[in-house]
């Protein structure tokens, strides 16, 4: 799949109600939604078109200078370009519909789809998104800080159903035994507060959790003294002792007949914490092409469409409340 790059330019453009003025406006245009909320997070996740602009305006003047898989797009605004990912992205219709709605034809809705799902991926990338210490504790709900205050990052795995692809050696790696169909999987963190602060890349899904973490970069993320709370499936205490990063996971049975009260009090306050990374899966997943199944080209550009809609939850409010 090829990549998308983009020109600079020393001067910032300036998008104006003018310059849009000069083609006519498409069937689903950005602009019959400026004062519809309802409209945005239905099409785009997001809650109004202020929060639209924030999502564009993070993408920096690159944005508008961009130079597309194919050829260039002359008869889109970037406004409405982005608009058509977000759509994609959100609602998950083809690009036949698409062109309908955008009045453009479908090998326009695929150039525009490519160039900004790889462009959105390789800037916000570069993003820091993992906060300081002293962040991540300032923004923890209170009762969270004084049961887990070393608490860095809640991390758990996720799949993505995608079509049976042809190679057999494909088909092997992307079988789920756990969802007994064919997915690809990721490793995604957020910090107690709700930010998503680690997204790894797209592995096949006969990966195990183990391994989700051994080929992801979030040991070198973690420093010492953090602790990581996970679920059952993370057994991955030993991979990060020699640097001195914790496990939080629910204790393991290990055939006995029963537990301490101790030690099932101590796995509720964990699960009942945990539950926040799953509240941001869910609303990840509320982006219907995460639900799949992803096509052989969409499959190639997992990781990116991942990443791309886990990173909008971060334009999303109030996640996780202060008093969660």
């Amino acid at each position: 799949m090829p990549s998308c790059s983009y020109e600079s330019s020393d001067a910032a453009p300036v998008y104006t109600e003018s310059s849009c003025q000069t083609m006519s406006l498409p069937i689903m245009s950005v602009e019959n939604f400026i004062n519809d909320s309802e409209g945005f997070m239905f099409y785009t996740g997001l809650a109004t078109y202020t929060d639209f602009l924030h999502v564009l305006y993070s993408l920096g003047e690159a944005a508008f200078h961009l130079n597309y898989i194919y050829n260039q797009v002359q008869n889109l605004t970037i406004e409405n370009q982005l608009f058509l990912t977000l759509i994609k992205l959100r609602q998950y219709k083809t690009n036949f519909e698409l062109s309908r709605l955008f009045s453009v034809s479908t090998t326009t809705v695929e150039n525009i789809w490519l160039t900004w799902v790889n462009f959105m991926y390789r800037q916000w990338q570069e993003v820091n998104f993992w906060p300081d210490r002293e962040l991540v504790n300032f923004f923890a709900p209170r009762d969270f800080y004084s049961k887990f205050p070393t608490t860095r990052l809640i991390i758990d795995g996720t799949e993505i159903a995608v079509k049976k692809p042809k190679p057999p050696i494909a088909q092997q790696s992307t079988f789920s035994t756990y969802k007994n169909r064919n997915t690809v999987k990721v490793l995604v963190g957020s910090t107690p507060g709700g930010l998503v602060s680690f997204i790894s890349s797209a592995f096949g899904g006969s990966a195990n959790d183990r391994q989700l973490v051994e080929r992801s970069s979030l040991l070198n993320q973690c420093e010492p003294g953090d602790s990581v709370m996970s679920d059952k499936g993370f057994n991955v205490q030993d991979m990060f002792a020699c640097r001195d990063v914790k496990i939080n996971i629910p204790t393991f049975f290990k055939k006995k007949n029963r537990m301490s009260g101790n030690t099932v009090l101590h796995d509720r306050k964990i699960s009942s914490k945990r539950v926040h990374i799953e509240r941001i899966i869910g609303l990840a997943k509320t982006f219907k092409i995460l639900k799949g199944p992803l096509n052989s080209t969409e499959t190639k550009l997992a990781s990116e469409i991942v990443f791309v809609c886990f990173t909008m939850c971060n334009f999303r409010k109030c996640i996780v409340p202060k008093h969660a």
